[in-house]
């Protein structure tokens, strides 16, 4: 059976599902290919169910604390089951949300396992989709124009596969359906730095092994220091720049070892489970890409500023080219995939504008370069930083660790970057990103009347301060 459309999307993840609606709403007649549930890794094994477990934690953690704001209490104690209940409904919502906008928008679901064929009998050119149907039967879809949204997976090391029992990827520690008593968590990047913050308020004792020389390396290094400072400060032991030793990992009944060199010295570490968090690997394999031009590059699908591969009636999005690796900016690029297929124009993507968010405890925020990054450049720059502890809100809330900084041209006094580290940043961190995109100033932005008491006013004085004239310093 054969079925025709203008765009067919391979995947249908955040990026996916964005793009199929997109095109729907251009007048387009559009299918979505999925072999699982519509919603992809951001809605089922990240994004969605980490933070919700993330706020299970937090909300814990500041019970726990309830004498600081005059509330006393007793006998607090953490229902992990009821966690992870909570984290179930909150996907399943979210799940029915998407499917009733599949149905709003009148885009196809085929269930199955695409793969993208090259010139046949049913198109004269590449891009066509056989997919293979439940019971093996198969069915072939003809698009004008196909997207490819497979996604990512987690990167596993080798002699540190994941088993599920004592070593674990974050999609099989979401699962859990116990809390251990301990936790080596290898990697200090994004998901890393997060599991370590939500495990730690749960209870769990947790150690950081990361290679470099400090946490989350692409962020900026004040925002790094000041997190490292702030986890050993809740009793997370950090070790950066050690290098493990995976030939050496023993596992057994009462958990795993793992060997890791750390200044200087030769370190045995044992916990009842492990977690490799070293970031995440593109689904291209198995998707048929052989059969066309399309080009890779160090394991991700090339594309230009359209989103368009080597093969320009066939695009690529979200995880699947690298990059950042965010949910937002797969959704992004889908609509942009998706209006050029349509043939309207659309604008390029600056990745370096493109908001970045970690849900620690305290979160993290930025936007555009960071302070080395800059200079690499080649910008003269001049910084300002304002601390939470000076701003009123904060003191309401009892966080007043972390601060924000602006980095700007001394010349242009363009802004080239905001970083954000502190009590509920990633919910302000957008209007720092508009600014970027408007070619704002920081003297424009720090003349914007925030209101008060809010935490967002310290943008203001964070903008401010690039010039020496904060207000409250």
């Amino acid at each position: 059976m054969t079925k025709t459309y203008d765009l067919v999307i391979l995947g249908g993840g955040t990026g996916g599902y964005v793009a199929a609606i997109r095109a729907a709403q251009l007048g387009k007649t559009v299918a979505i290919v999925e072999k699982d549930k519509l919603g992809g890794t951001c809605l089922h094994r990240g994004c969605i169910p980490s933070k919700a477990l993330l706020r299970s934690a937090e909300v814990y953690a500041t019970v726990r604390k309830g004498n600081e704001y005059g509330v006393k209490v007793t006998g607090a104690e953490l229902d992990f089951a009821r966690v992870q209940e909570r984290k179930e409904g909150i996907v399943n919502q979210l799940h029915k949300g998407v499917q009733y906008l599949m149905s709003k928008n009148k885009i196809d679901i085929i269930r199955g396992k695409g793969r993208v064929i090259g010139p046949s009998i049913f198109s004269p050119k590449s891009g066509a989709v056989a997919v293979e149907l439940e019971e093996d039967e198969m069915e072939t879809i003809v698009p004008t124009h196909l997207i490819i949204a497979t996604g990512s997976r987690p990167r596993t090391l080798p002699g540190l596969e994941p088993d599920g029992r004592y070593i674990l990827t974050s999609e099989e520690a979401l699962e859990m359906t116990e809390l251990p008593q301990s936790m080596i968590i290898v990697g200090g990047g994004v998901i890393g730095v997060e599991w370590a913050s939500m495990l730690n308020d749960f209870g769990v004792e947790v150690t950081v092994v990361e290679a470099s020389g400090r946490l989350i390396p692409q962020e900026d290094e004040d925002i790094s220091g000041e997190l490292e400072r702030l986890l050993k400060k809740r009793g997370i032991t950090v070790l950066t720049g050690a290098i493990l030793d995976a030939s050496q990992t023993v596992k057994g009944d009462t958990g795993v070892s793992v060997s890791v060199e750390h200044a200087g010295e030769t370190k045995l570490l044992k916990a009842e489970k492990l977690l490799v968090s070293v970031g995440r690997q593109a689904n291209i394999e198995n998707i048929g890409i052989e059969n066309t031009d399309i080009k890779t590059v160090n394991g991700v699908i090339k594309v230009n500023d359209s989103m368009q591969t080597t093969e320009p009636h066939i695009y690529a999005i979200g995880d699947v080219i690298g990059g950042l690796q965010l949910a937002h900016a797969a959704s992004h690029e889908g609509m942009v995939a998706a209006e050029h297929a349509a043939g309207h124009k659309t604008h390029p993507m600056s990745s370096h504008l493109v908001p970045r968010c970690i849900y620690t405890r305290p979160e993290i925020a930025s936007v555009g370069w960071t302070e080395a990054q800059a200079k690499e450049q080649g910008h003269a720059v001049k910084v300002g930083k304002f601390p939470f502890s000076a701003i009123g809100k904060a003191l309401v809330y009892g966080e007043t660790d972390g601060f924000v900084k602006v980095i700007a041209d001394s010349e242009t006094n363009d802004i080239l970057g905001v970083h954000m580290i502190g009590p509920h940043v990633t919910d302000y961190i957008a209007e720092a990103a508009l600014a970027q995109l408007l070619d704002a100033t920081p003297w424009e932005v720090g003349n914007t009347i925030h209101p008060h008491p809010t935490l967002s006013e310290i943008i203001g004085e964070a903008m401010l301060a690039v010039d020496g004239k904060a207000i409250g310093m």
